[in-house]
């Protein structure tokens, strides 16, 4: 077999005797099996020869000479690297003993409470109604509310606040009821001859939508913020449900039958007279014949309670108080511009909006409900509300007066209270 090794370069031939290498005994692998003198995997006699000799790896000792790698003119290793990839490991030093035995403990169990709780989250958004499953007001007068809205924005609170003797009636409960001018309301109002704050109210069978309210308001933003007294403030009342055709000769019927209804809620002045209370701007309001609250909603309300039955005493209560956590985006600030007469617009109830926002204060309001002395639901008022409820809660955030309201359509027979003494349920922070 030729000695010339195409892989080595002229100068290797011409190195010292010592330096040179015999190639290994028997054929190349490449050489083929129809060239093999005997059967197996020999590689004729010259294998055969050296096999006798070799003691490992099936019968053929390692070729002679050290591996390619300790060739320094070898191409294909690179001599640069002053690590022998094949060292002897057997002369290593074992790793040092670790300092501390293995625990037999488990591993600790992940921590479940960094997760965030979403318990804690606000629920949802309720779902908004398109309309009533009982009675609808008509288009015709959701737009003349509408336009009746935008040309009379919101009161400012009166500068000085209110005069002693009114606040000193609000303690009191000494509150008179305002009759809606005709003809929103058909029917008539009574105060108690022995219990001031005590109305008895009844309606023909024919009245249309009204609204009756307060003369004074129930929370007077000048004297009652929370920002302004330190201390929370809630305004409640109550009405009792007699019965349904009341009025001399309306037809007699049922709360079944009848096509008629009442709803409590509050709302700030200036009102729409023939609107229920919680169809406009500024206003909030049950409705008793669906159950169904309303906040700034001219189409069906939410699910809430439910239909206000003959005997029932029903109360509407709103407590303020001092903001505990910063106000969610997009509310107040942004809802204050919307249209529908909202208080941003004109006058000064948009300069005392405006005052308020520049304070970046936004008190915490939750609406309570209660249904013969029990507490029977509510709601934040700063929950979402339906894209459609242009300027938002705009009046009901302690920023303006707020009055008790009644609503009423067809013919009823109720009772008001505003006088703690006739309540059925207590409230704090009166």
């Amino acid at each position: 077999m030729p000695s010339w090794n195409p892989f080595k370069k002229e100068k290797q031939q011409q190195q010292p005797e010592d330096e040179q290498y015999a190639p290994p005994p028997g054929p190349p692998p490449s050489y083929t099996q129809q060239h093999h003198q005997t059967p197996g995997y020999g590689y004729g006699a010259a294998a055969a020869a050296s096999s006798s000799s070799s003691t490992s790896y099936g019968g053929y000792a390692p070729p002679p000479g050290p591996p390619p790698s300790h060739n320094p003119n070898n191409p294909f290793v690179d001599n640069t690297k002053k690590q022998d990839p094949y060292i002897d490991y057997s002369n290593r030093s074992p790793p040092p003993p670790q300092s501390e035995a293995p625990s037999s403990d488990p591993p600790p169990y992940h921590d479940w409470t960094i997760v965030p709780d979403t318990a804690l989250l606000p629920p949802p958004p309720p779902l908004n109604n398109d309309s009533s499953p009982t009675a609808n007001a008509s288009a015709e007068s959701g737009e003349a509310a509408f336009r009746w809205c935008n040309a009379n924005p919101l009161y400012a609170p009166h500068p000085s606040g209110l005069p002693e003797t009114q606040l000193s009636a609000l303690v009191r409960g000494h509150i008179p009821l305002a009759l809606p001018p005709p003809p929103s309301y058909r029917g008539e109002v009574l105060p108690h001859s022995t219990r001031p704050g005590a109305y008895k109210c009844r309606t023909a069978s024919g009245c249309g939508d009204a609204c009756l309210w307060t003369a004074l308001p129930l929370y007077a933003a000048r004297a009652h913020n929370p920002l302004l007294t330190r201390r929370p403030k809630t305004i409640y009342f109550e009405i009792r449900v007699n019965g349904v055709g009341g009025m001399p000769g309306s037809r007699p019927a049922s709360l079944d039958e009848a096509d008629a209804g009442i709803a409590v809620g509050f709302v700030a002045q200036p009102y729409p007279a023939w609107r229920l209370p919680g169809w406009q701007r500024g206003s909030l309001g049950v409705h008793g014949d669906d159950g169904r609250r309303y906040v700034n909603d001219t189409f069906g309300g939410v699910d809430f309670t439910t239909a206000f039955a003959q005997g029932d005493t029903v109360g509407l209560g709103m407590t303020f108080r001092a903001p505990t956590r910063d106000a969610p985006p997009g509310y107040g600030v942004g809802g204050a511009g919307g249209g529908g007469g909202g208080g941003g617009g004109g006058g000064g109830g948009g300069q005392w909006r405006q005052q308020q926002q520049q304070q970046q204060m936004q008190l915490d309001v939750e609406v309570f409900f209660t249904r013969n002395g029990k507490r029977a639901g509510g709601w934040d008022l700063h929950e979402e509300l339906d894209e459609r409820a242009i300027g938002g809660v705009v009046g009901l955030e302690g920023d303006f007066d707020l009055c008790g309201a009644v609503g009423v359509f067809g013919g009823v027979d109720f009772e008001v209270f505003f006088n703690q003494a006739d309540w059925m349920y207590r409230p704090e922070h009166v």
